[in-house]
């Protein structure tokens, strides 16, 4: 475990940022690699990926239960030095991933060819994304026992095991991508179906690397089989603060889903722009989002340990980093969007969609890096609450006058993306006044503090 209630909180954020992006980066990889291979196979394939994919934000979505409930957990109890309870927690959350696997894969599997038959723009995108899922399900379904013990980690103030396992793992994937996609070496093309397999296989792999370390080397925590018989008391818990979280991507997940539904009659050349410009903006955010996340064990430890006054510093270090990073994102995305997307796709349409896509969207990229530090400063305090209702007004503030316009002669891409810009900049202002309230509510003033000292 690491002690994150001493010591400078800019350098805790900027040391565990640099670490944790190195793995945020590996398994967004996942995705850019296999967008990479299956560009070769046409529009609709990379229209089928990139719908299809947009189950794994359901995914995310299920799993941030998990992720944040269990880091907020632990992160408390390792701020109390109360071993016991994290070990309680951890083994848990173990069992609990267990199960939301077994779902998820019987749900999946039941509810993927409606899902692709409504969003998909024509009967080649709707069976290849049936297709990639078929065999990506698995790999998705592992996320949740890889989720349970990273959040452990990073709730201890542990960061470098989970980014060295998603580092080599994305490298499998690397590896295997190229063989199994364009049958390179085996003469053997599986096409979309490659991608999927490719993906499952590498994050198996990782699994049972974390696995090893966990059995051989963290000391912390351990898998206990006493402590296996679920406790439901614990899985409430971890619900109560996990479950709006979920939330969050859920409607991140309904929202994309919605987009794609709303460009459909532009075609597969729009949803593959979509698709890829939606990729890359993930890739791109990485570095923020690994501050946010990195502020979340920094201010959650300071809570259970009842520092109010350095909960407040993590917020306002982390806002300034933020900032900083989205701005030069944003810059980046002015300057030269095509070289971003030129990597994924050669189709003059495609590209073209993209690069309006991320030049657009780049207005609101600051204002997303302002929402992403408040979510981590409620998931921080235990209640995340607040940070759905941020969203959640967003994805209505988005879809009405974006369907409105739709009916609308003249209707264009554009309007879509500038819709989206102005709902951000909503998003921010109401993530950030809601927060000031919750630390009111929860964290004692500077004067309180000193005089309890």
């Amino acid at each position: 475990m690491k002690d994150l209630t001493h010591g400078s909180v800019t350098g805790h954020i900027v040391q565990m940022a640099l670490v944790m992006l190195i793995g945020m980066v590996g398994q967004t990889l996942y995705y850019l690699v296999d967008l990479y291979f299956v560009a070769g196979l046409g529009a609709q394939a990379i229209a089928g990926v990139g719908a299809a994919g947009n189950i794994a934000f359901v995914v995310m979505a299920v799993s941030q239960i998990l992720n944040v409930g269990t880091l907020a957990l632990i992160s408390h109890a390792a701020g109390r030095k109360d071993r016991e309870e994290a070990n309680r927690v951890f083994n848990q959350s173990v069992v609990l991933s267990a199960v939301m696997s077994a779902l998820l894969l019987i749900a999946g599997y039941a509810l993927a060819p409606a899902y692709m038959h409504w969003v998909g723009a024509d009967a080649g995108t709707q069976q290849a994304g049936i297709t990639y899922l078929s065999w990506f399900l698995p790999g998705l379904a592992l996320q949740f026992p890889m989720i349970s013990m990273s959040a452990t980690l990073r709730g201890t103030g542990i960061v470098r095991p989970t980014m060295t396992v998603q580092v080599l793992a994305v490298l499998l994937n690397i590896l295997l991508a190229p063989i199994l996609i364009a049958g390179w070496g085996t003469g053997r093309p599986l096409g979309v179906a490659g991608a999927g397999l490719a993906s499952t296989l590498a994050i198996g792999a990782g699994i049972l690397m974390l696995v090893w370390y966990f059995e051989r080397l963290e000391r912390y925590v351990a898998f206990q089989r006493a402590l296996w018989r679920p406790d439901f008391r614990c899985w409430k818990r971890i619900f109560d603060i996990g479950l709006p979280t979920g939330g969050e991507f859920f409607v991140m997940f309904a929202s994309m889903v919605f987009t794609y539904w709303l460009i459909r009659d532009f075609g597969a050349d729009a949803q593959a722009g979509y698709g890829v410009g939606s990729r890359i903006m993930q890739a791109i955010f990485l570095p923020a989002m690994a501050v946010a996340f990195s502020a979340a064990p920094i201010a959650g430890q300071n809570f259970g340990a009842r520092r109010s006054d350095r909960v407040r510093e993590t917020f306002r270090a982390a806002v300034l980093l933020e900032t900083s990073v989205m701005a030069v994102i944003t810059i980046l995305c002015h300057i030269a969007p095509g070289a971003l997307v030129a990597p994924f796709t050669q189709d003059a349409e495609v590209v073209r969609i993209a690069t309006d896509f991320l030049r657009i969207m780049s207005w609101a990229f600051v204002a997303s890096g302002v929402t992403f530090t408040c979510s981590g400063l409620f998931q921080a305090m235990g209640n995340t609450w607040p940070a759905l209702l941020s969203s959640v007004s967003r994805l209505f503030v988005f879809a009405a006058p974006a369907l409105w316009l739709s009916w609308q002669p003249g209707f264009h891409l554009d309007q879509v993306w500038h819709i989206s810009v102005a709902t951000g900049f909503v998003q921010a202002a109401l993530s950030f006044a809601l927060l000031q309230i919750e630390m009111r509510k929860k964290l004692p003033s500077s004067s309180a503090t000193a005089a309890a000292s």
